[in-house]
């Protein structure tokens, strides 16, 4: 279960993998330059102190962090790495099966929930107000925690959101600043 802690999530900036509709999971590919522009962008929402800044591993979150939080030094953490997917990395996003499914040689959903859900807990214990630059796979197990289900759209590359518990539930909106 999802710590009731709010939090501001950012899906990384555009990849080659992204603009082709492919599946990125553990490839650790670089942000284009679009992508690149993307995370600038996003500075301007983002332009505050923050009490913690936390990636992935993988450059394509690390690099978003870098340039859409300058001046904050982001902590890597392997449990906001996007999804395994076995063999079908970079395969067409048409060939991804359901999210509950287990991907050939991959990860299962069960495991990958788990492996999320206690970085998350993690970060949301030891910081108020934590920004998360990550994948949309975290989201989509960020998603199950709020309404129950992982389906629904991909959240656009480098915008941030604001993810909040409220009286009558948990909040998603475009943050601001």
């Amino acid at each position: 279960m999802l710590l009731a802690r709010p939090f501001v999530f950012i899906r990384h900036g555009e990849t080659w993998l992204n603009r082709e509709h492919r599946i990125g999971g553990r490839s650790d590919v670089p942000l284009t330059a679009l992508g690149e522009a993307q995370a600038r962008q996003a500075a301007a929402w983002l332009d505050r102190p923050w009490s913690l800044v936390v990636t992935s591993s993988l450059q394509r979150a690390w690099r978003t962090a870098e340039l859409a939080a300058p001046g904050h030094e982001a902590r890597r953490l392997n449990g906001l790495d996007e999804r395994d997917w076995g063999r079908l990395d970079q395969l067409s996003l048409v060939q991804q099966p359901c999210y509950e499914d287990t991907p050939p040689g991959g990860e299962s959903w069960a495991s990958f929930q788990a492996r999320v859900l206690a970085a998350l807990n993690g970060v949301l214990e030891s910081a108020e107000m934590p920004l998360v630059v990550a994948h949309s796979g975290i989201f989509r197990v960020i998603r199950t925690q709020l309404i129950g289900t992982p389906n629904g759209p991909r959240l656009a590359n480098a915008t941030p959101y604001l993810v909040r518990p409220g009286l009558l539930g948990w909040q998603v909106r475009r943050y601001e600043g």
